[in-house]
């Protein structure tokens, strides 16, 4: 028997992994669909024509980042739902207008009219009830030490020319976003609480975990 059988986690499960960068979604994404038996649905990263842009000028690419991602995701999140589910996703489609869009916003690199434009975009694509929303979303989170040490350590370019007290601000902004999410059932991890590369062992916890909380949805 299976991990996914012995706690008794549906076939047709999606389920979302969020957590700011570098805390380890891509990880968790992969154990999980390999112990469950489920398909991967990854954040493509390499192939994004925005990013390497997005990072040297945040005022002039945020709204295009912004479009390119939700696109991608709302995408990504039907073909999911339109398969059977069975999917484990690495990062979801809320984190988008609910802490990056909305930061830049704030923040004065995305005007108000950018802003208004994607929200309106967002919430008719997405915050609807015919948008399929995942069974559970695994919220990965840990001090703002341990992810910046997190994301020296995978060297992105990209992300180490990034000023410190931008990932302060985007810390924050995912403690308070989680807090008032309710769009689907949420389990939160904290990351000292594991190690699923060297105790590969431990990720029948967290599916143990998962099973109850889907089986108890709190919103």
């Amino acid at each position: 028997m299976n991990l996914r059988e012995k706690y008794g986690i549906p076939n047709n499960a999606v389920i979302t992994v969020a957590g700011t960068v570098g805390v380890g979604k891509s990880t968790m994404t992969t154990a999980l669909a390999e112990a469950l038996q489920f398909k991967t649905s990854l954040e493509r990263v390499n192939d994004n024509p925005y990013l390497d842009k997005f990072y040297k000028d945040f005022e002039r690419w945020s709204f295009h980042l912004q479009i390119y991602f939700l696109a991608e995701r709302f995408k990504e999140q039907k073909k999911m739902f339109e398969l059977g589910g069975g999917f484990i996703q690495d990062r979801s489609i809320y984190e988008d207008t609910g802490i990056f869009a909305k930061m830049h916003y704030d923040k004065g690199t995305m005007s108000e009219v950018d802003y208004q434009t994607y929200t309106s975009l967002f919430d008719a694509m997405v915050m609807t009830p015919y948008f399929p929303h995942p069974d559970l979303l695994i919220y990965l989170e840990g001090s703002l030490e341990d992810i910046l040490y997190r994301i020296k350590e995978r060297g992105r370019e990209m992300e180490q020319e990034t000023p410190n007290e931008y990932w302060q601000e985007m810390h924050m902004r995912y403690e308070k976003w989680i807090n008032e999410f309710n769009a689907c059932p949420v389990l939160r991890l904290n990351i000292k609480d594991y190690d699923i590369q060297e105790d590969p062992s431990s990720i029948e916890s967290i599916i143990q975990a998962i099973s109850n909380t889907i089986k108890n949805p709190l919103r």
